[in-house]
């Protein structure tokens, strides 16, 4: 989960390029941070316990340690004492820490014992234990953290060559990571490795950059270099190269993207959680119009799966993605007529699935670097299925392990709490259904060009929502702040809804919170309910609505109030709930793109309230690369 980021060239001073790089990184992890540069030929390093504000003040107190005064005034150090720092480098991180406690001791970056090599890692290196006890007889180690023992392996190996000593080094390692090293004895040289788990390049003129997300070097370069699995990567400041599994080396592929630095600014939000709330008709509008370009209004027009001999549907995913994947698997089976299940993909990797012929794997993950979903995948394709990926990021490892992929357009999403994602998935996921709907015959035209029709609207109803609920979803988490538990209910297309909410509440407001299909709230939860446990439901299936109102007096009887999020056609909810959102009629499976946003604001409205960072909730980080 965590961030790392590298940089090497004449323009820049490495220490401005991290921190403006980490800031944009720190979405996958803020317990620790730290930079390791080159100076006066030599390796200095700065790291703190906290978020990136720990870290600038940790850098600010080193920079008046380092001042020294003569005549009065501050001096400059002097030049450097080899004369070898023309070449700029340096690699920082920021940890969601997974090996070790939260203490300044585990902060990375960390060195081998002779202080040669700098290492800074994302992911997990699984047989550290075994490596750390043959090492600790040469060695004494200084933190509880794999990252280190990744440095005095590497050290063991190193004699004047860091490319030669990290492959010797990867010949051992097993698990999932990716990592940038520096030596101070190669000043025009930094080395990254890729291994299921994110890392890219930015190419530039007398510059190179390294990171786990291009967010990180935007304001820098918009050329990238795409990593394969497995691929160890050499940066100079004059250029990059690139060796494969095989030992081979070659330049990597350049390619521009077309992200704009805007989408990494607040732009006038207090948050980037409630920017990107702000930002979901966009993203459903590109969502929809990237998907179909891509297919031409035909879903058969996927690379290498040919769906119309898809019998069955599975789909893997974790989180906000599983949600998102609940709501697709409704819309599939009801338009579609299709057989769909719908796998935590933790569970699915593990549980020996059975893989039928005709099934078809959808691997739902936002950043496409999830770890579990990843897994999952690759288990399918191993048993036989045809895979596709839904993700919001290109040349992500999800693209490469699916046999063809269906992009969100969401953009980059900075809060650690998906909400545009979500959305941008259930409409690409509604999307999909329809056109397997007219592939497959299974909806009468003028019914299927009515929801084709109400899709497209999407973008702007959900915009009318966020115009007409916020000011009440602020008041109402205003009075309720200090609730101590919330039960948040629905039935059909409103449990995904309901589930979305209730992880929104939790993970930004750490308020304990759970989420039930309607007809199962008697059978144990209702225990738990008081006159000051609130209960949200979401009411948009009129076909359901008698037997949502029953559960919703049975709630009442106990003397907890309750909050709803229903559709305009249904006004027999407001005679039933304490304070009511509405939302625009349209088909009950659309309307989960639209019933989530009053829950969304609800939850960012109650965080704030209780004075906490929306943006970075505590023990939480972006894109899960461990298992």
């Amino acid at each position: 989960m965590c961030g790392i980021i590298g940089y090497i060239g004449h323009h820049r001073d490495p220490q401005d390029v991290l921190m403006d790089g980490l800031a944009r990184l720190e979405y996958r992890g803020y317990d620790s941070a730290g930079l390791a540069w080159r100076e006066n030929g030599r390796i200095e390093r700065v790291r703190s316990v906290g978020n990136l504000e720990s870290l600038r003040a940790a850098l600010a107190t080193r920079a008046r340690e380092r001042q020294w005064v003569a005549a009065g005034t501050v001096s400059d150090p002097g030049p450097p004492p080899d004369g070898r720092d023309t070449v700029k480098a340096g690699i920082g991180h920021t940890r969601w820490a997974t090996h070790g406690a939260v203490t300044v001791r585990n902060a990375h970056p960390h060195s081998d014992a002779a202080g040669r090599i700098w290492i800074v890692l994302n992911g997990i290196i699984e047989n550290y234990s075994e490596l750390r006890a043959r090492l600790e007889r040469l060695v004494e180690f200084g933190s509880d953290t794999d990252a280190e023992v990744l440095a005095h392996l590497i050290g063991a190996y190193y004699d004047g060559d860091l490319i030669d000593a990290v492959q010797r080094a990867r010949a051992e390692l097993s698990g999932h990571y990716a990592f940038a090293a520096i030596s101070a004895e190669e000043p025009d040289c930094l080395v990254g490795l890729r291994h299921e788990c994110p890392l890219v390049v930015g190419l530039g003129e007398g510059e190179q950059f390294i990171a786990s997300s291009i967010a990180a070097f935007l304001p820098h370069t918009h050329a990238v270099a795409l990593l394969r699995d497995g691929e160890l990567v050499e940066l100079r400041s004059d250029g990059v190269t690139v060796i494969d599994t095989h030992g081979s080396a070659y330049a990597p592929v350049r390619t521009e993207v077309d992200w704009g630095e805007d989408r990494m600014e607040k732009e006038g939000f207090d948050t980037f959680m409630l920017k990107e709330i702000h930002e979901q008709p966009a993203a459903i509008a590109e969502t929809l119009s990237s998907y179909y370009a891509a297919t031409g209004g035909d879903a058969t027009r996927l690379d290498s799966v040919c769906l119309r001999e898809v019998k069955r549907i599975r789909i893997v995913a974790c989180g906000t993605s599983l949600h998102a994947g609940l709501a697709g698997k409704l819309a599939i089976e009801r338009w579609a007529r299709m057989p769909v299940e719908v796998d935590v993909a933790s569970e699915f990797r593990y549980q020996d699935p059975i893989i039928e012929s005709g099934t078809l794997v959808l691997g739902v993950t936002q950043s496409g670097e999830t770890a579990d979903t990843l897994a999952a995948m690759r288990l399918a394709r191993e048993r036989g299925a045809s895979v596709i990926a839904v993700t919001n990021v290109p040349g992500s490892q999800a693209t490469r392990d699916a046999d063809a992929v269906l992009f969100t357009r969401a953009g980059i999403e900075l809060g650690v709490a998906a909400t545009k994602t979500f959305v941008s998935q259930v409409a690409l996921l509604c999307a999909l259904a329809l056109q397997l709907a007219a592939a497959r015959g299974t909806l009468p035209a003028e019914r299927l060009a009515r929801l084709q029709a109400e899709l497209e609207m999407l973008p702007e109803r959900v915009g009318q929502v966020l115009d007409t609920t916020d000011r009440d979803a602020q008041e109402l988490a205003e009075r309720l702040v200090w609730s101590p538990f919330f039960l948040y209910l629905g039935r059909l297309a409103g449990l995904p809804v309901a589930l979305e909410g209730a992880l929104k509440l939790k993970e930004i407001s750490y308020v304990p919170t759970d989420a039930y299909a309607a007809g199962e709230m008697k059978h144990g939860p209702i225990a738990l309910l008081g006159t000051e446990t609130p209960v949200v439901a979401v009411a948009t299936e009129a076909d359901v609505a008698p037997k949502l109102i029953s559960n919703l007096e049975e709630v009442r009887a106990r003397g907890a109030p309750v909050l709803a999020v229903t559709s305009e056609d249904l006004p027999q909810i407001a005679e039933h709930a304490e304070r009511v959102f509405y939302v625009p009629c349209t088909d009950p499976l659309i309307a989960v793109a639209l019933a989530v946003v009053p829950l969304q604001l609800f939850a960012y409205h109650l965080a704030r309230a209780r004075g906490l960072n929306v943006d970075q909730p505590r023990n939480l980080a972006k894109t899960v690369t461990v298992e």
